[in-house]
C-alpha cells in the first residue's frame, strides 16, 4: 500500500517519488533485518552513534507513549530526537531533531544521499527501512541528549531494532493487528513486539492479557532483558489532583492533557521507561509538567478552528482519530461514553471495518461514510449499508460528510472523524491544521 509521502518542497518531493518506488515490503515473503543492516553498513553505521534510546513497541499506544517521554524529557531540560511513523500531512513529521520536525531543506539532501546509496550498491530496502535509515543518519549527525524510537510494525524484525543496547525498551497495549506479518493469536503478536527486548536493558510492559504478558515475560528472559510490568513493577493511578506514579521513584502529575482513560496507562509506561534507565540523569520531579504538555495530533484530537470546524455549529465538539483497529476504537467509544455521537469514518480496504464500528453501537446518532483520499479503501456505500437501525449515508468527502452531519447535530453532540491515520491526516491537511 502506498504511503502517500507529498511534500510541498519539488526537491523533498523528487526524493519522496524515488523512495516511494522502493515498494513497501509487500511482496517478501516475511520481516528481515539484513536489508536494512546492510544499508546502514554502507552509510557507516550510524546506528552505532545516536543518543541514548528509548526504544517502544505495541499495537496501540506507542506514539502517545513516545509523546509523554518526549514532554518530560523536555520538561527536564534535555535536547531530543524523535522518530515516528506513518505521518499525518507531512513526512518531515516522521523526523524531529532536537524537538524541531526536519527542515525541507535539510531533509531533501539527506534522502537523496541515502537513495544514491542504495543504487551505487545495488540494494533493495524497502520505505520504511530507507526512511529508518535516513532518520538514524540525521540523528547521528545532530546532537542530542536522547533519541525516542517508534517501532513500524512488529519489534523484531522490525527495521528500527537495530540498536545494540537502548536505555530502556516499552511495550503499550497489544491487540490483533498485522497478522500476516506478525502471527495469528496474541501471545504470537506479544512475542515479536517483545522482540526488541535487549540483554541488561529495562523493558517496561503495559498492563496487557494474561497469555500475551506470559510471551512477553519468555522472550523477556530468554535475553536477559529486567521485565518491568504494570502493577507488579510501577503503577499509575488518577487521583483527584491529577495522576501519581509509583516506581522505582514516585511522582505527582496532572490530568493528561490527551484525552482517554487509556492515556493514563500511557503516561506510566513512558515514566517507567524514564525512571528505570540509567543513561541520563534526570531530575525526577522536573518530569512532573510532562502530562501537561503532551501532545499528540489525531488521538482524539479536539478541533477548535479550521475550515472543516467552520461546517459545523459551534455548540458541536469535533474530535478527530486515527483509531484504525478494534482496541483502538474500543478505547474511543469508552472515552466517549455517554456522549451522543455522529461518527464520519473512511476505512482502508485491509481494515475491517464492523470492528471499527461496532464499539460505538448504542451512541449513534448518525453516521456517514467517506473514503480515503490516495489508498484503497471500502466504498462509502458499502460502509454505509453495515449500519443497521442508523441514520447512515455515504459521502463524496470531509466538507460533504461534515455538512450532512451539521444538518442532523443537536447542541451538546460530539462529531467523530475516525478509521484511519490517512483520513486523519488528510482532515487535517484540508482544515488547514497541519501538525506543527
Amino acid at each position: 500500500m502506498k504511503d502517500g509521502a507529498r511534500s510541498d518542497d519539488p526537491a523533498v518531493q523528487a526524493q519522496l517519488d524515488r523512495v516511494e518506488a522502493l515498494g513497501h515490503g509487500g511482496e517478501r515473503d516475511g520481516q528481515y533485518l539484513e536489508p536494512v543492516e546492510t544499508l546502514l553498513g554502507a552509510l557507516g553505521h550510524p546506528e552505532r552513534s545516536l543518543p541514548p534510546v528509548f526504544h517502544v513497541a505495541g499495537t496501540n499506544g506507542k506514539g502517545s507513549t513516545i509523546a509523554f517521554a518526549r514532554a518530560g524529557l523536555e520538561a527536564a531540560g534535555k535536547r531530543v530526537h524523535v522518530f515516528t511513523s506513518p505521518h499525518l500531512v507531512r513526512f518531515n513529521e516522521r523526523i524531529r531533531l532536537g524537538g524541531t520536525l526536519i527542515a525541507d531543506a535539510a531533509l531533501a539532501p539527506l534522502l537523496e544521499g541515502v537513495l544514491d546509496t542504495v543504487e551505487a550498491e545495488g540494494l533493495s530496502p524497502s520505505f520504511f527501512e530507507a526512511t529508518t535509515a535516513a532518520a538514524m543518519l540525521a540523528f547521528s549527525r545532530a546532537p542530542a541528549d536522547a533519541l525516542l524510537l517508534e517501532v513500524g510494525m512488529g519489534g523484531r524484525l522490525d527495521a528500527t531494532n537495530v540498536v545494540a543496547r537502548p536505555a530502556a525498551c516499552g511495550i503499550a497495549a497489544l491487540g490483533l493487528d498485522h497478522q500476516r506479518w506478525l502471527g495469528a493469536t496474541l501471545p504470537e503478536i506479544a512475542g515479536e513486539k517483545a522482540g526488541i527486548a535487549k540483554p541488561g536493558v529495562p523493558l517496561a510492559v503495559q498492563r496487557q492479557p494474561p497469555a500475551a504478558l506470559e510471551r512477553i515475560a519468555d522472550v523477556a528472559a530468554a535475553v536477559g532483558a529486567r521485565l518491568l510490568v504494570q502493577d507488579r513493577d510501577w503503577s499509575i493511578a488518577s487521583v483527584d489532583a491529577g495522576l501519581h506514579y509509583e516506581g522505582r521513584r514516585s511522582l505527582a502529575l496532572p490530568h493528561p492533557r490527551l484525552v482517554g482513560p487509556h492515556q493514563l496507562g500511557n503516561a506510566g509506561l513512558a515514566l517507567a521507561m524514564l525512571d528505570y534507565q540509567e543513561a541520563l540523569d534526570l531530575d525526577w520531579p522536573s518530569l512532573a509538567p510532562m502530562t501537561r504538555w503532551a501532545d499528540w495530533p489525531a488521538r482524539l484530537q479536539r478541533i477548535e478552528e479550521g475550515k472543516l470546524r467552520a461546517r459545523l455549529p459551534g455548540d458541536v465538539a469535533l474530535l478527530l482519530d486515527g483509531a484504525h483497529n478494534r482496541e483502538a476504537a474500543l478505547a474511543v467509544a469508552r472515552a466517549l461514553a455517554g456522549n451522543r455521537v455522529h461518527l464520519v469514518a473512511g476505512v482502508l480496504a485491509n481494515r475491517d471495518p464492523l470492528a471499527l464500528f461496532s464499539p460505538f453501537i448504542g451512541q449513534m446518532a448518525s453516521f456517514t461514510a467517506l473514503p480515503v483520499p490516495g489508498h484503497d479503501h471500502h466504498q462509502p456505500a458499502a460502509l454505509a449499508a453495515m449500519i443497521d437501525g442508523t441514520d447512515s449515508a455515504p459521502a463524496a468527502d470531509l466538507a460533504d460528510a461534515l455538512d450532512r452531519v451539521a444538518a442532523r447535530a443537536l447542541p451538546g453532540d460530539t462529531v467523530l472523524v475516525m478509521g484511519s491515520l490517512y483520513l486523519a491526516g488528510a482532515f487535517l491537511a484540508a482544515n488547514g491544521t497541519p501538525p506543527a
